[in-house]
């Protein structure tokens, strides 16, 4: 989830609130978020 607080953008855990990191523009935490996404649905694949 992507929250403003201050001055910037932070990516955050829905669950238990860890930051995964805090940018200027909106459209970079998106970034961040769609790469955070990306491998934790890539974590339960395994090798093929």
């Amino acid at each position: 989830m992507i929250k403003k607080i201050k001055s910037r953008y932070v990516v955050l855990s829905e669950t238990t609130g860890k930051v995964f990191g805090r940018y200027r523009t909106k459209k970079e935490a998106r970034i961040r978020l769609r790469q955070i996404e990306f491998f934790k649905h890539l974590k339960g694949r395994g090798k093929r």
